[in-house]
Formats: structure tokens, sequence, C-alpha cells
């Protein structure tokens, strides 16, 4: 055995999950903004946070991105980008009756559902929505209808007692953002008590919220803890967590490496290390550099899909693009 064998022996052992951090949706979020700093001098003004990240959204703020939660802050005629989170018709409406300038980043998974939505409202379906109260991605979807019937369910217990006033004409979507295994629970009590109910032509969980997912599962018994790059207010990353602990496997939340305790590696040999969906790389790779210096951590890499999903720019900014 050679001497470098010997210490990774002796070392905590990092296993990086393959896929991890940035899905399509949130490059193309990015490259929105990017590509519109480039164009145009700051302030750029973002309504919500671009995506649910604490790193990069200080990042961008650095730049010039101004990130607002009312269309009010934002000066007539200026440029507003809508996030990947997606927004109500309403705020689409007012940004055009104020003349704001706008590029819509809303990811193409989540204007899937808000489509989803169009059509069983076009049915006369009733709707169901399955998501958390308050996400900036439910409040877009609950918002596709003025009306603001779209009923929103967040467990099993609510699926039981959501009311409906036609069990026949009835149809669900989901935030894409969600936990496969807990939705697929919710799911099933609707379809027992509405067995006509309409179903989404394609899952609306994201590929990479399942691809993310997956990967965790494949740990299960190969680590002792698991450590998650992502910030608090992160649907994706919170689900992670979610899948790991329902596997009795321990998961810890980070937005970065200062916020590991020593506690949490004590007797701890293997861990598992992953980000979420808009969690920067460099993060991810600072602290593979932390345990590496402070625990004399080595590194294995553990693929379970590759992905090579894209996506386009906003059509609004191609346009713009195109004027220059």
């Amino acid at each position: 055995m050679t001497n470098n064998d010997t210490q990774k022996e002796k070392g905590l052992k990092i296993i990086l999950l393959k896929p991890r951090g940035f899905c399509a949706g949130v490059d193309r979020a990015l490259d929105t903004v990017d590509t519109a700093l480039k164009l145009f001098s700051a302030p750029i003004y973002v309504k919500h946070e671009i995506v649910h990240n604490k790193f990069v959204v200080k990042r961008l703020t650095a730049r010039g991105v101004i990130f607002v939660e009312e269309l009010s802050e934002v000066p007539d005629g200026a440029i507003v980008i809508f996030s990947a989170h997606g927004v109500p018709k309403s705020t689409r409406q007012e940004a055009v009756r104020r003349s704001l300038r706008i590029i819509d980043a809303t990811c193409p998974l989540v204007t899937k559902v808000h489509s989803e939505v169009i059509n069983l409202a076009n049915h006369g379906c009733e709707i169901i929505l399955i998501g958390h109260k308050g996400h900036g991605e439910v409040i877009g979807t609950l918002g596709q209808l003025a009306d603001g019937s779209i009923k929103l369910i967040s467990s099993v217990n609510d699926a039981m007692t959501v009311q409906i006033n036609n069990p026949n004409k009835v149809g669900y979507v989901t935030q894409t953002t969600l936990s496969i295994e807990n939705t697929k629970e919710i799911i099933s009590v609707l379809k027992s008590r509405f067995p006509n109910i309409q179903v989404p032509p394609k899952y609306d969980i994201c590929y990479a919220t399942q691809n993310r997912q997956n990967a965790v599962k494949t740990l299960i018994g190969k680590a002792d803890i698991l450590l998650i790059i992502g910030s608090k207010n992160s649907s994706n990353s919170n689900r992670l967590s979610e899948v790991s602990k329902a596997h009795n496997l321990p998961a810890y939340l980070i937005d970065s490496p200062e916020e590991i305790l020593p506690s949490w590696l004590k007797n701890v040999k293997r861990v598992g290390l992953t980000a979420g969906a808009s969690a920067p790389e460099d993060i991810v790779q600072d602290t593979i550099a932390y345990l590496a210096n402070n625990y004399g951590a080595h590194l294995e890499e553990l693929v379970t899909k590759e992905e090579k999903v894209k996506f386009s720019l906003p059509n609004e900014l191609k346009s713009m693009i195109d004027k220059k």
C-alpha cells in the first residue's frame, strides 16, 4: 500500500454527487441577467430573487441588479426581469400598463405548469395545486387565474379534506421543486377521492429535482451524513434534505463551509456532498477544500446521470439583442 493510499484510509472520504447544482432553468435565468447587464447599463431590476441563493443574489447586487418584491419599486420604462419562479398574470399586466421593458426568465418547466392550469380552466375543471404556501413559484401559479379559484394543498391531510364541487371536473398540478416521494402520497389520496381527476401529461416535478433526489438515494448505506449546499429558502434544496432524512441519512443544509459544525463530523468517515439547483459550483469546491484542509478529506465522485438539458434565452431578450 502506498503512503497516499494510507493517508486516504485515515482521512475523511467525500462522496461528491453528480448531477448537482445549477439546473437548465437556473442557468437560463442567470444567463439572462448576465446578458442584460452586458447589453444595458445598470441598474437592472429583477422581480423577486432571480434564484433562491444568497450568494447569487449578493454577487448580482454588486453588479447593479436591484431585486424588488413589488413592481411599484421599478421606475417607469425600466427593464424588469421576472425570476425563474414565474409571476402572476396581474404582475405582467401591471408591467405592460406601466410600459416596463419585460424580460421573462420564468423556467420553461414552470411555464408548462402555468399552461396546464389555463388548459384545465378552459375545460371547466376545478384545479388543485400541490405546493408550499408562500413560495414564489406557487404564488405565480396561483395567480394564473384572476378569480383565485385554484385550491392549494400541501399535505396528505389537505388532500383528504379539500372540497371540490364536481368530482368529475377536477385536475391537479404541482410545484416543480417538490419531493417525488411525498407528492406521490398526496396524489394517491386525490386519485382515491376523485377517480376521474385530470393528471398532468408529464410529471410537473422537474427533471433536475428528480435527478438530484435520486442521486441522494444512491448514498444510502454509502455515507454517514449528507451535506447539501443551498440556501434555507431554496425549495429543491430542502427537499433533498427531506429525502435523505426519510432514508435515515442525517442531512445538513448549508450556504457555505463556514457553517459546518465539528459535531456533525464526529465519528464520521464518509460524507456525501451535493448542491441544490440554485447553488453555485464554486461553493461546492470551497466545501471540498475546507474538508480537505481541516479533516484530511479525499474525494470520490458518484455519477448517477448525465444532464444535457439546455434552455434558450427568453424571446424578449433575443429581440433586444437583435436590435442592438
